[in-house]
């Protein structure tokens, strides 16, 4: 069948049987697809893309799907070194899109141990994210049939559906590559002028007059932009609320009650009267903070348990289905081997014992890491599952990684704290149980997702499969020197790199096995989240939004408050062509904004020297030095809106 007389089937939206349904490229043609340009093009951007979620994770605790912004990025890139097959391109965003779900499955865990004052070994960081990735994808091949073929159009599988309309549409001749590569130099641009050379200040801030202890700060960059306009005005109000709620009422409370205090309040050693805004948003602010956010990530994996269950059970019937499969002939329909996955799980799980044993003190018990890696294996397997079965749902962006996460190390650390097990060693092996399987758990709703759009275009999923393998290889290979090179320059756990995931991971850790958690303050969040649910809100976003500085959500809430304005009276089909275009410049911004921050971070970390000699400084601003900074934010605000509103006008 010839490109022109291709088309993607009205049934890729309309609940058919997998057996049924006609894809783009036909099931039994061939074309390129597993070829060496396009696993070069994919682990490229795979990289660039970790090295941007991973910087964006540690500042705000979000990442954002790189699958679509990479898929337009292939079709670019094909046409300019020669025209590619549409199967190359969906393996290009297969293989790119595991760089970036890894790094926020890292992310998320191991800045917990430099937190804890540690240094983490970049051969270890490198061991655990490949073994924890590869389990993700392995555990996800048995399920591909059940959950993407035979649920077709039951289970939508948002982001997969989405990359698919983008592939086909670049391979009829249509591409918004501009709009990406716009977004990439103008927040490439921005970034470099004002963390670069400084022009102007990248956090201004206003105290409000008569309110001791209250202040609206923000740090205005291209990527908080790009995420507030991608998660929506809705999630971004919500965000905006939570720290709206901490820094102007709890911190002002707290000052205001503390100027009378004549001891100092637990866990902080010195009195309120003299602490700062910042250090009581750290010594207290965070703690509410990780428990509302806790409290969200457990109740939103309690609020998906039937579905749990349902995908357990019938996740256990389809491998044992599986087994007497006779071999498929359609190419569409080949997985890789059953009897490959059984043997790869069992391997990584006798190298994840073997990685304990040589890795942890002689003193730890072998049995002891013998059930460590049964825990691994155990967790990942069952929050695949569910992994696989909610992204379906929802999609990968309301995954809730962070509860399972949560769940995991709850459930580990109580484990060794009935046994006993509490000394700084114990607290590393608990934190890698949670490194693993948050690994495993990002991989597979990302494999879920590109499967689904290889389902829909006709790929090959043993060849997707394959590619998702390479994927996680390569990004793992940087991803860890890239987190170590951004602590040096930026320190992870400081205001320029929170970490706030893995900060939340390290509390959870240590408090639950040492007892050191101010409980109080811990139950205080519980208790706002729960509040926030009774009136009918998801509670989540509001959690992360207590727990991350107002400056984060400030920027991000406009970002949210743009996509309001340019969707509020859109038609629904305007509404979904100015939606596409505001996340692929918004993936612009975001991925130019981490880039350049990336290698200013890579600069400082070898010569710091030569990072300050490129700042010339906002000094000449002067008095106008914040109101000059909200014009030039306000300025870049309005070029996202013109990339989505004005080429619409256009078009009326």
């Amino acid at each position: 069948m010839s490109k022109e007389t291709r088309k993607l089937s009205t049934d890729a939206y309309r609940e058919v049987p997998g057996k049924d349904y006609q894809p783009y490229v036909g099931k039994r043609e061939l074309l390129p697809e597993f070829t060496f340009r396009a696993l070069f093009t994919g682990t490229t951007l795979g990289i660039l893309f970790a090295a941007a979620n991973a910087y964006i994770g540690l500042k705000v605790g979000l990442t954002v799907s790189a699958s679509i912004p990479v898929a337009v990025m292939a079709v670019a890139i094909f046409r300019i070194i020669g025209k590619g097959s549409i199967l190359e391109n969906n393996m290009v965003q297969t293989v790119g899109s595991a760089g970036e779900s890894l790094a926020a499955g890292v992310i998320f865990t191991f800045p917990a141990l430099i937190i804890w004052g540690m240094k983490p070994e970049l051969t270890k960081i490198f061991v655990f994210s490949l073994l924890g990735g590869w389990l993700g994808v392995l555990f996800m091949i048995p399920l591909r049939k059940l959950l993407i073929s035979n649920q077709h159009g039951r289970l939508p599988y948002p982001e997969g559906t989405a990359c698919a309309e983008v592939l086909v549409a670049g391979d009829k001749g249509g591409t918004e590559a501009k709009t990406v590569f716009l977004g990439l130099a103008i927040g490439s641009l921005y970034e470099f002028l004002m963390n670069g050379l400084k022009l102007w200040n990248s956090r201004p801030s206003w105290e409000i007059p008569f309110y001791k202890g209250a202040k609206v700060p923000g740090e205005i960059t291209p990527a908080l932009l790009g995420v507030g306009y991608i998660i929506g005005p809705r999630i971004s109000a919500i965000m905006l609320s939570g720290g709206a709620l901490a820094w102007l009422v709890i911190i002002p409370l707290i000052t205001a009650i503390g100027e009378s205090a004549t001891k100092p309040l637990f866990p902080s050693e010195i009195l309120i009267s003299q602490m700062s805004i910042k250090e009581i948003w750290h010594s207290y602010i965070r703690y509410i903070g990780a428990g509302a956010v806790a409290f969200g990530g457990l109740i939103t994996l309690i609020r998906t348990l039937p579905t749990i269950f349902q995908t357990f059970r019938t996740g256990i019937k389809s491998i044992r289905i599986r087994g007497k499969d006779k071999e498929l002939k359609i190419r569409t329909d080949r997985d890789l081997s059953l009897l490959i996955v059984v043997f790869g799980v069992a391997i990584l799980a006798i190298c994840l014992w073997l990685v304990l044993v040589f890795w942890t003190d002689s003193a730890i018990p072998t049995a002891l890491n013998l059930v460590v890696a049964f825990l691994m294996i155990i967790f990942s397997f069952f929050f695949v599952t569910v992994s696989s079965r909610i992204v379906g749902l929802i999609g990968s962006s309301s995954n809730p990684v962070s509860g399972m996460t949560i769940t995991t190390l709850l459930l580990t650390s109580l484990v060794f704290l009935i046994m006993g097990w509490t000394t700084d060693q114990h607290l590393v092996i608990a934190l890698s149980v949670g490194a693993v399987v948050c690994i495993s758990i990002a991989i597979a709703g990302d494999t879920s997702q590109d499967l689904k759009t290889g389902f829909l275009i006709g790929a090959t999923p043993w060849k997707q499969q394959m590619g998702e393998f390479i994927g996680v290889l390569t990004s793992a290979i940087f991803v860890g020197w890239i987190i170590l090179r951004l602590h040096k320059g930026m320190e992870i756990g400081s205001e320029a790199l929170p970490a706030p995931q893995a900060t939340l991971m390290s509390l959870v850790v240590k408090g639950v096995i040492t007892g050191e958690l101010p409980w109080n303050f811990v139950i205080m969040g519980i208790f706002l989240a729960a509040i926030v649910e009774l009136v009918g809100v998801r509670s989540l976003p509001f959690a992360v939004g207590l727990y991350l500085p107002l400056y984060l959500t400030t920027p991000i809430m406009a970002g949210g408050f743009i996509r309001y304005l340019t969707e509020r009276k859109s038609k629904e089909e305007r509404l979904k062509r100015s939606r596409e275009k505001g996340v692929l410049f918004s993936s612009g911004l975001i991925a130019g904004s981490a880039l350049i921050g990336v290698g200013l971070a890579l600069m400082a970390s070898y010569n710091q020297s030569l990072v300050n000699t490129l700042k010339i400084g906002f000094e000449w601003m002067g008095s106008f030095d914040m109101m000059g900074s909200l014009l030039i934010f306000t300025a870049l605000a309005v070029m996202l809106w013109s990339s989505i509103s004005g080429r619409d006008r256009r078009k009326r």
